[in-house]
């Protein structure tokens, strides 16, 4: 079970005050906690100067001890409150990233690749055999060809008979 430190709301619209709690990272916004570690007030009371902020430090250092992974929004309140100091592993510095080691691949999936990559082998100089070389499908060019080129072309003194002929009918 994943414990998570994060905020659950409580109070009326406006009126908003947060329990920080230790609870499954699974549970609804305002399930049964594990344990309710303190409350923050981020109201302002009338004729006062500052949020209210009430804590305990020991349980909360204890969670985290344990493992518990804190939000957000409680990794700012306990770096405000001088529990946890900026830059702490809760906190990553950007540009500072962890290079991920990529899983070999189980055994059967290797084996898989040998077959695939010797049977391409085997069909690869079967398929050069078949596909000629340029030297053979591009036949050379000789003057037997020109005299074939010669037939498509029209004299111009042709195209003109033609054209008279046509409007002469």
């Amino acid at each position: 079970m994943p414990i998570r430190l994060r905020l659950a709301m409580h109070g009326r619209a406006h009126k908003r005050i947060f329990h920080l709690v230790a609870i499954n990272q699974r549970a609804r916004r305002d399930a049964k906690p594990a344990e309710v570690l303190g409350v923050y007030n981020p109201h302002v009371p009338p004729g006062g100067d500052h949020k209210t902020i009430e804590w305990s430090v020991d349980r909360i250092r204890y969670w985290l001890h344990v493992g518990a992974v804190p939000s957000k929004s409680v990794v700012k309140l306990l770096e405000l409150g001088n529990i946890l100091q900026p830059g702490s592993i809760y906190h990553p510095q950007p540009g500072n990233t962890v290079p991920r080691e990529e899983p070999e691949p189980p055994a059967l999936l290797s084996k898989i690749r040998e077959r695939l990559q010797a049977s391409a082998a085997e069909t690869m100089p079967a398929a050069e055999e078949t596909t000629p070389t340029t030297e053979e499908a591009a036949p050379a060019v000789t003057e037997e060809t020109t005299p074939a080129a010669a037939e498509w072309s029209t004299p111009s003194s042709t195209a003109e008979e033609s054209t008279s002929a046509s409007t002469a009918s």
